[in-house]
């Protein structure tokens, strides 16, 4: 359905956190589904509360750039965000943590070479369970850090 819509970037502003990148934007590419809305096509680094899937509204500025105002449906997946512990097993290896965790087939981009996080797409349906388990053995292991930027009720509930 959205592989023929119009490809847009979508743009949210936040405020950097301490200690974090220093960015207080991210663009996401979305389809465009209407004049002011658009289904977000790829997985968040840095904005919370949105994920893969969700249709979010947009504001058009005078330089054509589109804004994320809002969020207006939830896909159902969720956003998870995996960085290795350099002195951990998998050391910086994003391969090593898409390893670990292909059994549940999430899909997923690295960051950068320099700094190896993996954003996740936990799509609706999902063993959530079995992700949250899994993500805290390897937190209690040393394997990675990391933190959930979009959760379901599916996914807090699990």
């Amino acid at each position: 359905m959205d592989s023929t819509a119009e490809k847009i970037k979508v743009w949210f502003r936040f405020v950097p956190r301490e200690g974090w990148f220093p960015q207080d934007t991210e663009g996401l590419w979305a389809a465009r589904l209407s004049a002011d809305t658009a289904r977000v096509q790829n997985v968040p680094f840095l904005q919370n509360g949105v994920a893969e899937g969700d249709v979010v509204r947009f504001q058009t500025d005078s330089d054509g750039l589109h804004w994320a105002v809002g969020r207006v449906t939830s896909g159902g997946n969720c956003t998870i965000r995996v960085v290795p512990i350099p002195s951990g097993p998998l050391g910086r290896s994003p391969q090593a943590v898409h390893q670990r965790l292909s059994v549940f087939r999430l899909g997923g981009e690295v960051f950068s070479k320099d700094f190896p996080m993996v954003a996740l797409t936990a799509p609706a349906g999902a063993d959530f369970a079995g992700i949250k388990a899994l993500l805290n053995q390897g937190k209690e292991e040393g394997w990675w850090h990391y933190e959930v930027g979009c959760g379901t009720d599916e996914w807090w509930n699990a």
